[in-house]
C-alpha cells in the first residue's frame, strides 16, 4: 500500500521538473542518432522524427494523468502499485531501479571513452575506477544535502547540453544545402517502422525525472505542464538537430556514424565547432549521470517506504537534509559497482525492455485508476476517453514485438525470478505476522 512521504519538502517547480525531464531525454543517442537515422530513411529522415514524436506524445499524456493523480514519489512504480497493487509495483520499482542504474553505469563509460580520447590515461582500469569513485561520492554528497542543490546542478546540466545544440542549429542553418533534404522516394513501412523503434529510445526518460513526485510543488498543475514542455522542445529540438545535419553533411552524414553532430559543427563553424560540440556530448552524457542520482534512488526510498522491500533504513530521510540518504548512497554504489566492471550487455537488454513494460504498466494504470480513484479538482485528464491509453497499449506491444526471442526468454526468466523473490518476501511478513 502507498503511504505518504513524510519529510520530504515539495520545492521543484515547473522549470525545474521541465529541466529534470530533459536532462535525463538528452543524453548520448542525439549525437550520434542523426547518422543512424539518415542511414536507414535517407533524406526522408523527417518522417521518422514527427512519426516517432506523435507516438511518445501519446504515452506521455498517459504519464501526465497518472501523475496528475498519483503524486508522491516514486514515479512510475508509485502510478502501478497504487492501481494494481504490491505485486504489480514491486515488478515496477525494480524495472525502474534496475533499468536507470544500467542505463547510468553504461553512460558513465561512455562518458570516460569520450575523456579518453583527450588523455589516452583515462583507458587504463585504475584510471577509470578512480575517476568513477570522484564523481559518484561528489553527486552523491551534493544529492544528499538537498532536492534544491540537486535540482539546482540540474539545471545548470541541461543549459549546459542544450546550449551547443541550439548553437549547431542557428548557425547551421546558412550551410544547408536544400537539395541535401530532397526527399527523392518515400520511405517503406518497415523502414519507418525500424528507423522509429531506434528512434523511441532517444525519448525515453520522462519516467525517471518524474520519480520525484513527493517534491514537486503543485503536482496536479506542475506535471502536466512540465511533460508538455520539456517534450515538446525536445521533439522540435531532435527535428531541428536532424534538419541541419541532413542539410549540411547530405549523403556523407551517414559515413560519421561516431560524430555527425562534431563533423556538420565543423563545417559550420571549423575546429571550434568540433571542440564545442565534443565537450557537449561530454556534459551531456555527465548531465544524465547526475541527473540519474537526483531521481532513481527515489525508487528505492519509495518501495522501502511502502514496505514492498523490507529494508527500513532505506526508506529514512535525512533529519536536516530532508532527503533520503541512505537510498541515495545504496543507488549511488550501485552504479559506481556496475560502471566499474562495465560487462553487463545482456542486462541492458533486459532493462530496455523492462522500461517498456513499465510504459505499458503506467498505460494500464490510467484505465484503472479512472475506475477506481475519485477524481479531484485541478487533475489532468486525457481528453478523447479511453482513446489514447488503448492507442498507448498497442504501440508499447509493437515495439515489444520487436524484440528477439532469445531477449523475450531472457524478459521472462528475470521476471520470474522477481516474483519468486516478492511471494518469498510475502511469505516471510506472514509468518513473522502470524
Amino acid at each position: 500500500m502507498i503511504k505518504k512521504d513524510e519529510g520530504l519538502k515539495r520545492s521543484i517547480g515547473v522549470f525545474g521538473l521541465s529541466a529534470n525531464i530533459m536532462n535525463i531525454m538528452i543524453g548520448a543517442g542525439i549525437f550520434a542518432l542523426p547518422a543512424v537515422i539518415a542511414g536507414i530513411m535517407g533524406s526522408a529522415s523527417i518522417f521518422s522524427y514527427i512519426f516517432c514524436g506523435i507516438l511518445i506524445a501519446l504515452i506521455v499524456l498517459c504519464f501526465a494523468e497518472a501523475g496528475s493523480k498519483v503524486n508522491n514519489t516514486g514515479g512510475p512504480y508509485t502510478y502501478i502499485e497504487t492501481a494494481f497493487g504490491d505485486y504489480a509495483g514491486f515488478l515496477a520499482g525494480i524495472f525502474a531501479s534496475g533499468s536507470n542504474i544500467l542505463a547510468s553505469a553504461a553512460v558513465a563509460n561512455a562518458l570516460l571513452n569520450i575523456i579518453a580520447t583527450f588523455n589516452p590515461l583515462f583507458e587504463l582500469t585504475s584510471y577509470r575506477v578512480l575517476s568513477l569513485l570522484i564523481v559518484y561520492v561528489l553527486l552523491v554528497t551534493i544529492n544528499v544535502r538537498g532536492i534544491k542543490q540537486g535540482i539546482g546542478l540540474v539545471k545548470i546540466n541541461t543549459l549546459l547540453k542544450v546550449i551547443p545544440l541550439i548553437v549547431l542549429v542557428v548557425l547551421g542553418l546558412k550551410n544547408i544545402s536544400v537539395s541535401n533534404l530532397h526527399i527523392e522516394t518515400l520511405p517503406t513501412l518497415d523502414q519507418l517502422g525500424e528507423s522509429s523503434l531506434i528512434l523511441f529510445f532517444a525519448f525515453l526518460g520522462c519516467e525517471t525525472g518524474l520519480i520525484v513526485g513527493g517534491e514537486i510543488k503543485n503536482p496536479k498543475r506542475t506535471i502536466p505542464r512540465s511533460i508538455f514542455l520539456s517534450i515538446g522542445s525536445v521533439v522540435v529540438l531532435y527535428i531541428l538537430i536532424q534538419t541541419v545535419s541532413q542539410g549540411v553533411l547530405g549523403t556523407d552524414l551517414v559515413n560519421h556514424k561516431a560524430t555527425p553532430l562534431a563533423e556538420t559543427a565543423k563545417i559550420s563553424m571549423g575546429t571550434f565547432g568540433y571542440v564545442l560540440l565534443t565537450i557537449g556530448a561530454a556534459v551531456s552524457m555527465f548531465g544524465m549521470v547526475s541527473g540519474d542520482l537526483l531521481n532513481s534512488p527515489r525508487v528505492i526510498y519509495a518501495l522501502a517506504r511502502d514496505k514492498v522491500i523490507p529494508i527500513k533504513p532505506l526508506a529514512k530521510i535525512h533529519p536536516k537534509f530532508a532527503t533520503p540518504y541512505i537510498a541515495i548512497i545504496v543507488h549511488g554504489f550501485l552504479v559506481f559497482l556496475f560502471a566499474s566492471t562495465g560487462s553487463f550487455e545482456q542486462l541492458v537488454i533486459i532493462a530496455t525492455s523492462s522500461i517498456l513494460l513499465l510504459y505499458l504498466g503506467v498505460a494500464l494504470s490510467v484505465i484503472k485508476l479512472r475506475k477506481t480513484k475519485k477524481s479531484e479538482a485541478g487533475e489532468f485528464k486525457i481528453p478523447g476517453g479511453l482513446t489514447v491509453p488503448i492507442l498507448s497499449i498497442g504501440i508499447i506491444i509493437y515495439f515489444l514485438s520487436n524484440l528477439s526471442n532469445k531477449e523475450m526468454i531472457a524478459t521472462a526468466v528475470f521476471i520470474g525470478l522477481l516474483s519468486a523473490i516478492f511471494f518469498v518476501i510475502r511469505f516471510i511478513k506472514r509468518k513473522k505476522t502470524d
